[in-house]
């Protein structure tokens, strides 16, 4: 059987954030403060780190519950943290951005030098800027000292610029268009 305070937690981190906050609920902040939390960091809308300031007094009870309603809304159907793990790591994701800009910065060069390929490198650094994002992306989903709740952000975004079968595949784009590359012969 589920206590009833993990019952109430439940309704209250559900409701709309715009809804008020039931009469009296303040008075029971001492008994809701430990369920809150962790149904909290269960559904990961609060990070760990946070609880030292979320959730930690009285008087700011009613408003940090508007923003775990808040986080609970717009994280509803965010990607679990989970799964950044299938991603590259943090050091890596670096190496490839570093790429991505040094390519960027040499179509750039080349851009005002080779004027009847203007229009084809403009798309070549429109391709290479959203596949910065993309993996922009990646590196963030995979940060450690960002909170969970930014990281969360991240995998949707990800998952926004790849669309759902390339995300769920871990079928991700190079970090530069190698589409554009000439091969030398």
């Amino acid at each position: 059987m589920v206590p009833f305070d993990t019952v109430l937690a439940v309704a209250l981190l559900t409701a709309a954030p715009s809804s008020p906050a039931p009469a009296g609920i303040q008075d029971m902040f001492p008994v809701l403060r430990g369920p809150l939390q962790a149904l909290a960091l269960r559904w990961e809308i609060l990070d760990p780190r946070e609880v030292r300031y979320i959730l930690a007094r009285q008087e700011d009870f009613v408003a940090d519950l508007n923003l775990l309603r808040r986080r609970h809304g717009e994280l509803k159907n965010v990607p679990s943290i989970a799964d950044s793990q299938r991603f590259p790591e943090r050091a890596a994701v670096n190496d490839l951005l570093a790429f991505n800009r040094a390519y960027r910065q040499h179509i750039d060069v080349r851009q005002p030098l080779e004027l009847l390929n203007w229009w084809e490198l403009r798309v070549a650094l429109q391709e290479t800027d959203h596949l910065y994002q993309v993996w922009d992306a990646v590196r963030d989903a995979r940060c450690d000292y960002y909170y969970v709740t930014v990281r969360r952000l991240a995998l949707k975004r990800l998952r926004d610029l790849v669309g759902e079968e390339a995300y769920y595949s871990s079928n991700l784009p190079p970090c530069v268009p190698l589409w554009r590359f000439e091969q030398i012969r």
